[in-house]
């Protein structure tokens, strides 16, 4: 099997970082490691196939929701060569409480049928590969290359890029082009640590509406860029 580390945002060239972001970042991942040494996905899996499935599910959907889900569907089908048998219809008595469930069994169904196609059955340790399939995209690679086999990316989701703005790291609102702004402020040895350490602070204090920041640890040093008040 090839592998193949995720590859940096194409698109546009070097673009202006907001005013102090690059004497900013090391004391927001100072903060982060404060607050959340044990960062990690809050969605539950074993094997790369079921982190696959769940961050698929996740789209527009809470982790809570997909892990309240997921137990039956794994038992059901275990892999992707079990699920590579399934129709959509029979997926979506099972996911049908997650926010867009019918598209979602339709990605499944078919995404399963190209793993065992073209993978064996297995989820690649490709970037290229993980973005074609059904339902996937940078986001989803991302995700899935850095969970299952440990490659350095950050994905970003909206508490990703809503932190990343008010935190003064960038000024973009393409998730490409803030992946792009934070891989250059942050060591990549740190990267997969930094997503899910934005993500719990995005889910815990800074909330996209009413965000806690009297309470939060890194107000000293937040522009707020957007907060109202």
């Amino acid at each position: 099997m090839t592998s193949s580390a995720p590859k940096k945002p194409a698109g546009r060239g070097a673009a202006r970082l907001p005013r102090g972001a690059r004497a900013r970042a090391p004391q927001v991942l100072t903060s982060l490691e404060q607050l959340y040494p044990d960062a990690r996905t809050e969605l539950v899996f074993k094997t790369p196939f079921e982190l696959l499935v769940a961050t698929v599910l996740s789209a527009q959907a809470t982790d809570v929701s997909v892990n309240a889900a997921t137990p039956a569907l794994f038992e059901r089908y275990p892999d992707a060569h079990a699920m590579s048998q399934a129709e959509a219809q029979d997926i979506e008595p099972l996911i049908q409480r997650i926010g867009l469930y019918r598209g979602k069994a339709r990605n499944l169904a078919a995404l399963a049928r190209l793993l065992v196609e073209r993978h064996g059955g297995e989820v690649p340790n490709d970037f290229d590969a993980v973005v074609a399939l059904p339902g996937a995209g940078r986001k989803t690679a991302n995700v899935v290359l850095s969970n299952a086999y440990g490659f350095p990316a950050i994905a970003v989701d909206t508490h990703v890029g809503r932190l990343s703005r008010r935190l003064g790291l960038s000024v973009q609102t393409n998730p490409d082009n803030v992946e792009r702004d934070l891989q250059g402020l942050f060591p990549r040895e740190r990267w997969v640590f930094l997503h899910h350490a934005l993500i719990l602070h995005g889910r815990r204090v800074c909330m996209a509406r009413n965000p806690q920041c009297a309470a939060c640890e890194m107000a000293a040093f937040c522009p707020k860029v957007g907060v109202e008040g």
